[in-house]
């Protein structure tokens, strides 16, 4: 597949267009009484296939605006992604935020995450950091060019439920690198089959279309090899592991092959910890990666990808 990204023009203008409405919108309501929290932030349509939130706007300003006045597009890409990870710290963490309709759309929150919706927020406003792209409209871009199956939001099926499979169709586009079997990771075999087997917990599956379509996914990735490092030696790789590498916790529950997700984060002393959507309420590190990960019992290592640099990608097309 190309690298070149592909262009939605009608899709940039109307982000364009609601923009300078949240601009107007900001300035007319600086003395408009508080709206209730317990409402929700009000969704917008950006496109007819995407929508974002007015608080997520703010959001998104708010992390843009620490990228240029810390110049995060100057470091190593790694550094970049922990740089905006680490601006989201406390946002809460909530489940269930891609499947609020009937149908697909793009959904684009800075609000809230469940631990996949961190890493692929992150990643997504930090590739557009690393190429001095501060704009929403190549936020959008880069969250559905991660989010989904080569890169093409196409109904819910096309979604990359699977980690692992995340994993490997973000590689096969350069996005990421899987740098587990380097490290030493061992062979994790795996019939990744949760979600035909759990079919009652998926809402979108109750329909035989949607069901059929994950059936025929499941059977396309099922033997692809797979490898982690088992949890007693994680700490014997630190030396190996950068900053912003993305972290995926290994599970031995049948069917499914990892439990959460996060990213290494590097502390200036040495120390390796982990940054994440913590189900315990919120984003943040915890200090210490593989104690973190001996203190869940399904957890039984990790696997671990490798953000590649956009621009590099750019120069080999």
């Amino acid at each position: 597949m190309s690298l070149v990204r592909r262009s939605h023009p009608s899709r940039i203008a109307m982000l364009h267009h609601l923009l300078l409405v949240f601009v107007l919108l900001l300035i007319a309501c600086i003395d408009a009484p508080a709206s209730n929290s317990e409402q929700g932030p009000p969704v917008v349509a950006v496109s007819d296939t995407t929508t974002a939130g007015e608080e997520t706007m703010v959001v998104f300003a708010r992390v843009m605006t620490a990228a240029r006045a810390e110049a995060f597009h100057e470091r190593p890409f790694g550094e970049v992604v922990q740089a905006v990870g680490e601006v989201l710290i406390g946002t809460q963490y909530q489940d269930g935020l891609l499947d609020v309709g009937a149908e697909e759309t793009l959904v684009a929150d800075l609000t809230a995450f469940d631990c996949v919706l961190y890493v692929e927020n992150v990643l997504a406003l930090a590739r557009g950091i690393a190429q001095g792209d501060y704009s929403f409209a190549g936020y959008v871009a880069n969250l559905e060019d991660l989010r989904y199956r080569d890169g093409i939001m196409a109904g819910y099926c096309s979604r990359l439920h699977y980690f692992t499979d995340w994993m490997y169709d973000n590689a096969s586009r350069e996005h990421v690198t899987n740098i587990t079997q380097d490290l030493g990771g061992e062979a994790f075999p795996k019939t990744l089959d949760f979600m035909t087997t759990h079919r009652s917990a998926y809402e979108r599956l109750a329909g035989d279309s949607a069901f059929a379509c994950i059936v025929d996914m499941e059977e396309a990735i099922r033997g692809r090899e797979l490898f982690y490092v088992p949890q007693d030696r994680v700490e014997s790789v630190y030396d190996h592991l950068k900053a912003g590498d993305v972290i995926a916790t290994a599970t031995h529950i049948g069917g499914l092959d990892v439990t959460h997700t996060g990213f290494v984060y590097r502390t200036d002393d040495g120390g390796v910890g982990f940054l994440h959507a913590s189900s315990t309420g919120e984003v943040k590190v915890a200090d210490d990666l593989a104690a973190y990960i001996r203190s869940n019992d399904v957890q039984i290592g990790i696997i671990v990808a490798r953000p590649v640099d956009p621009k590099s990608e750019e120069e080999g097309m």
